[in-house]
């Protein structure tokens, strides 16, 4: 599909440069094509025709789609390319979208990249020759690895450049040029939608081998108090050196992010595990203290959980994303507390059965107990928790109490049906076998109703 896409791209070029225009690859494609990362995106620019002639071009090619007509943005029909031309911008607002647009076909193509956020970014191609055009150093930067804004004037105009250079930090493993970094910290991103932070996070926490970068190079802007308020509360807060040798919470969050970026791919939902991650010991903020000449933090796993839920209702409106965060959270500390006991098979069938994703809950265990620097000999737990993961799914797989089960065996429907399902389940996590089971669910259901049964 990607061949595809640039075949079309150099069909497009061919015909603009008859008229007398030349093409552009922009954007990532250049960009990550130098890095030597897979880029699907086909951005292409088009200077040197009007958009009259573009378009007769276009419906030469196929169905032309208007993305953005008034901003010069097209595409055909069954091809993932977007076409754009050249345009110039002037902020109107002090919103992400606040913008007046005027396509200019002839602004060229050192007018046209000063638009851009980065220098790595205004990076073109030549879609028929393939010759680079940089005009303000992008390739040097890449080699350097250095997020820089291209244009102060320009750059200012949108604050969600803010994110998205920390974004990029994280991802390419770069850093932000002490200018850009500068005039980061002079932004103001309060009109921004939560949409566009969410998603310059999920792309933080995604794309990067170490996302704690997107959260420390907003820490280097003054970038954290708006919008991740409770992340940047950790800052400072001390915890017990002989368990967290690394320093404060802050530093162990971060530390435990890096690690939680290797088991991503095998959680069911990627996003709300990294961001649980992030807010696991958010609680710690509230309820570290002091006691005979040791640091505690008791129970910031449950006080924390009003704290994180200002935070993603601040990010997002995903409820099971919401929820999804908020269990691992609440959860977090278990495995290796049952692991490290040595805890009953029913012990760490009611912990398993409380996770949303078990195997999230075994992660975020295994990250948080790797991003730290303890001074006690490590206890091996995760072996331990596989084996009782893996008994749990046994369990769960086998035949259990439903019910119809107990509509079958005589026992009406009433207020007190989910009491009994909940016994039985009960008697399911302990590995009581159906028939069994059934036969002291019916007991129980007798003891309830007493005659009527």
């Amino acid at each position: 599909m990607e061949d595809r896409n640039r075949r079309m791209a150099e069909q497009i070029a061919a015909k603009v440069a008859e008229q007398g225009g030349r093409v552009y690859y922009v954007g990532g494609l250049v960009r990550d094509k130098l890095l030597g990362i897979e880029n699907k995106d086909v951005d292409i620019e088009i200077h040197g025709v009007t958009p009259e002639t573009l378009e007769e071009i276009l419906d030469g090619l196929g169905e032309r789609t208007e993305m953005g007509v008034s901003f010069g943005i097209y595409g055909l029909k069954h091809y993932d390319v977007d076409i754009a031309m050249p345009r110039r911008e002037r902020a109107t607002g002090r919103g992400h979208r606040d913008f007046a647009v005027m396509t200019d076909p002839f602004l060229g193509t050192e007018k046209a990249a000063q638009r851009r956020d980065f220098t790595i970014n205004a990076l073109m191609e030549d879609v028929l020759s393939g010759a680079l055009v940089d005009h303000y150093g992008g390739v040097d930067d890449l080699k350097k690895g250095v997020i820089r804004h291209v244009n102060r004037d320009t750059f200012v105009e949108d604050p969600l450049r803010v994110l998205r250079a920390a974004q990029f930090a994280a991802r390419f493993g770069f850093t932000v040029a002490p200018e850009t970094v500068a005039l980061c910290g002079t932004m103001d991103l309060s009109a921004l939608p939560k949409e566009r932070i969410e998603g310059e996070v999920k792309k933080g926490l995604l794309k990067s081998v170490r996302p704690s970068v997107f959260f420390a190079s907003l820490r280097e802007m003054g970038q954290l108090s708006l919008w991740f308020p409770e992340a940047e509360a950790l800052i400072g807060v001390p915890q017990n050196p002989v368990y967290h040798g690394e320093g404060d919470v802050w530093t162990h969050t971060m530390m435990v992010l890096d690690e939680a970026a290797q088991y991503r791919d095998r959680v069911s939902n990627p996003f709300g595990f990294m961001l649980a991650a992030l807010t696991h010991d958010f609680g710690k903020a509230v309820c570290t203290e002091t006691i005979d000449g040791k640091i505690h933090a008791y129970r910031h796993e449950v006080k924390g959980l009003p704290i994180v839920e200002a935070f993603l209702s601040r990010l997002t409106g995903e409820t099971k994303l919401m929820q999804y965060v908020l269990n691992l959270t609440r959860l977090h500390m278990k495995p290796n507390m049952v692991a490290e006991a040595r805890s009953s098979v029913k012990a760490t069938n009611r912990m398993f059965d409380q996770a949303i994703d078990p195997e999230a809950l075994l992660c975020i265990a295994a990250a948080d107990d790797a991003g730290r620097i303890s001074q006690m000999k490590p206890v091996e737990n995760q072996d331990f928790l596989r084996e009782r993961l893996a008994l749990y799914r046994a369990y769960m797989a086998r035949p259990h109490v439903m019910g119809k089960d107990l509509v079958e065996a005589g026992l009406r429907p009433g207020p007190d049906f989910s009491e009994l399902l909940a016994f039985a389940h009960k008697l399911r996590l302990a590995g009581v076998e159906k028939p069994k089971a059934l036969a002291e669910t019916l007991a129980y259901a007798r003891k309830l109703r007493g005659a009527s049964v």
